[in-house]
């Protein structure tokens, strides 16, 4: 299980988070909804530390972490707790000067030093999972955002992580292009990767998550299922959020 307790987080005095508590249960897949600004990303950025929190505590990677506004972690346990995570980003992120193949070997031979042909073979089973494997010797520069989206899928995917990390993985991609990546993140879930994604994408909210946690300023107003949190909701200020989302529900959600 990864847990976080308590968690605050402000810039320049403002603050974003509220004293968030959130449980993941290995193999379980959780999306984060709520209006921009509501912190989605930023907690998720407290995951891997690419965001530290002022108070409270994380437990990831067989340890656990207490933060306060005085101190900081040392940098070998920030290092472990990012070792264990995987992030894909909204904008992809991928080397422009590196082919899909070196991209996704990337880490593997710098971060983990592993030896070349068993990063290779790595590199190509997970492009082969996310349907990129003939693209192994393109330039990011000629792929679609699509295409982009799953290398970068792929690329996280390769030291088996813990847990990915999804920031808005979809919210850059035309619907069909969506389609595609939320097709790969649906068969990671059916694998029983455990991921945390903050999304706008009902679609992807819907169809692959076990919890689905609403924010809004910095607070959880509300947590459950996909049919509690879409279909009935039991708080107002959800209710009122979800009837503001575009995309149509699956029907077994009505």
């Amino acid at each position: 299980m990864i847990s976080l307790s308590g968690i605050v987080k402000t810039y320049a005095a403002q603050p974003v988070l509220h004293g968030v508590d959130l449980a993941l249960e290995a193999g379980s897949v959780t999306t984060l909804i709520g209006p921009s600004g509501s912190g989605k990303s930023t907690l998720l950025r407290c995951v891997n530390l690419l965001e530290v929190p002022q108070a409270g505590a994380l437990s990831v990677a067989g340890q656990t972490l207490s933060f306060t506004p005085q101190s900081r972690p040392a940098r070998d346990a920030i290092l472990a707790v990012r070792r264990a995570t995987g992030m894909i980003f909204q904008d992809f992120q991928l080397f422009a000067h590196r082919t899909v193949l070196q991209n996704v070997m990337e880490s593997l031979l710098t971060v983990h030093r592993w030896a070349p042909p068993k990063a290779r073979a790595r590199a190509l089973e997970l492009l082969e999972k996310v349907g990129m494997q003939h693209k192994a010797d393109a330039w990011p520069g000629e792929l679609s955002g699509g295409q982009q989206q799953r290398v970068a899928i792929a690329r996280a995917m390769a030291p088996s992580p813990q847990i990915l990390l999804c920031d808005e993985p979809t919210s850059a991609l035309d619907p069909e292009l969506a389609g595609d990546v939320i097709n790969v993140l649906a068969q990671l879930a059916a694998e029983g990767t455990t991921m945390l994604i903050a999304t706008h994408d009902l679609r992807l909210a819907a169809h692959i998550a076990h919890q689905v946690v609403f924010l809004d300023a910095g607070r959880i107003v509300e947590r459950g299922s996909p049919q509690e949190i879409f279909a009935h909701p039991s708080q107002q200020r959800t209710e009122t959020f979800v009837a503001t989302l575009n995309s149509p529900l699956p029907d077994w959600v009505i």
